[in-house]
């Protein structure tokens, strides 16, 4: 069976683009159990007309570092990995061991974006910033004693919680921010920059829910992620802003033993892997198109093009609004549930977010070492040129 996927489509030329600057992914399956390669990849399958860069949480629960790994060996995704930390140092000891394994055997200069040690550690209340700042350290240090110190580290936190101990010890800033939550537009995040000490900023996550649960006056709908998306996605494309969208798929185990069933329901495919939840176009950004055409070769794509150019100039010997080709939704701004105006003290935290439990599970033995020449030598600048030449005035 074959799926339309979008590719961004620009008026003045086709581009084949990614609708996302990245996504943050959990590989684990609905029914909670852990993913193996395979299921992976076909994950990525789906997941490539929207983006070639995923976030992950923890390289050790569910051991899912390695089959995403294993998944993007011999392509062009990188992934940002996660060190899980909570109150229990054992857990964050656990995934830098699980990372430094993974280290030997795959090659993070081409695969690894990042390393993201803890997720709203601070904001839950398991550490302080300079407990979170002190893992970040030793995790850098960990890395530089294995000839990897060019691998960017940084920590996730909310924009109030993102403290001065934790900005000096990151590479960078990755930050949080969800109107949805917050009842503030996700500019409180990009004017950190203040605060950062000329480190960059990124939105390591923000979206909207499709269902569920509302919030005071956020409400969870399709309508309203689409016109966040719209409103966030343009903006930041226009002004070269870095950032994971929450979510790739709907999760339905994230809900569970949750007061709000809002948590499963962030993504933009549906829970069985392989529906996407909005047809195209998803948005529409400054004389840019998001098209719906086939992805599997980019001649398809000029084919849309060229149909597309058709299609318009058949409209004006005809009715334009029989020929033109419909969108979900007009682009317009956010509901008044997000206001603009700039907050005069944090806002009241959101219900704690909740997250797989970390239990350790059985691991088979780890793959053989691959010899060194199987193995690339180069090095990749700092993340890459066009995610760390962002400013923010």
């Amino acid at each position: 069976m074959k799926f339309a996927f979008g590719l961004a489509l620009f008026a003045s030329s086709a581009l084949a683009a990614s609708h996302f600057n990245g996504l943050n992914y959990n590989p684990k399956r609905q029914d909670g159990s852990c993913p193996v390669v395979d299921q992976v990849r076909q994950d990525l399958q789906v997941l490539r007309p929207y983006t070639n860069k995923l976030r992950i949480y923890s390289v050790n629960d569910c051991n899912q570092g390695e089959p995403v790994l294993r998944a993007m060996e011999n392509t062009d995704w990188k992934v940002e990995l996660g060190l899980w930390v909570n109150q229990n140092d054992a857990v964050y000891q656990a995934d830098k061991a699980e990372l430094l394994r993974l280290a030997k055997y795959f090659d993070f200069n081409k695969q690894v974006a990042a390393v993201i040690v803890g997720s709203e550690s601070i904001y839950r209340g398991e550490q302080t910033a300079e407990q979170l700042a002190a893992k970040v350290k030793d995790t850098k240090a960990a890395l530089a004693a294995i000839g990897l110190g060019n691998i960017p580290v940084s920590s996730s936190e909310t924009w109030p919680t993102y403290y001065k101990p934790l900005i000096d010890a990151v590479d960078f800033v990755n930050m949080h921010g969800f109107p949805f939550w917050e009842g503030v537009a996700v500019d409180r995040c990009w004017r950190q920059d203040a605060q950062a000490g000329g480190k960059k900023v990124v939105i390591g996550e923000t979206g909207w829910p499709t269902a569920g649960d509302n919030y005071g006056a956020a409400i969870a709908s399709p309508e309203n992620t689409l016109n966040y998306m719209q409103q966030f996605i343009c903006r930041a494309n226009k002004e070269g802003i870095d950032y994971y969208w929450f979510n790739s798929f709907d999760q339905s185990w994230a809900s569970h033993n949750n007061a709000s069933n809002v948590e499963g329901n962030w993504g933009i495919i549906k829970s069985d892997y392989v529906t996407p939840k909005f047809q195209e176009p998803m948005y529409v950004c400054d004389g840019s198109v998001s098209s719906s055409v086939e992805s599997s070769s980019a001649a398809e794509s000029s084919k849309t093009v060229e149909s597309s150019e058709a299609a318009k100039t058949d409209a004006t010997k005809t009715d334009a609004t029989e020929t033109a080709a419909p969108r979900l939704l007009p682009p317009r701004l956010l509901p008044t549930l997000v206001p603009r105006l700039p907050m005069l003290r944090p806002p009241t935290p959101p219900p704690p977010r909740s997250r797989p439990t970390l239990t350790p599970l059985p691991r088979a033995p780890p793959p053989l070492p691959r010899s060194p020449s199987a193995r690339s030598t180069r090095s990749m600048p700092l993340l890459s040129s066009w995610y760390y030449k962002m400013t923010f005035k």
